[in-house]
């Protein structure tokens, strides 16, 4: 098993999207109405906040994908 520095199983398949995927989480976050600590660290936020971003993030990426599919296929 391959293991990274960071403890971090997640690895991004094109980590220039790090800037991206964070501005997608903070503005979710936002939306929900669901504070970030400032000093980045997640560990004492509810596992309730941390899934509702992620869900939330997950519908926004696949409304974009579809909505880019449907413009495609004209």
């Amino acid at each position: 098993m391959a293991s990274n520095n960071n403890g971090n199983s997640n690895q991004l398949l094109v980590p220039q999207a790090t800037g991206a995927l964070n501005q997608l989480k903070f503005e979710a976050a936002q939306e929900l109405g669901i504070a970030i600590p400032q000093d980045g660290y997640q560990g004492n936020m509810t596992t309730k906040d941390n899934g509702s971003i992620g869900g939330h993030i997950t519908r926004n990426l696949v409304r974009i994908a579809e909505q880019q599919l449907a413009g495609g296929v004209r």
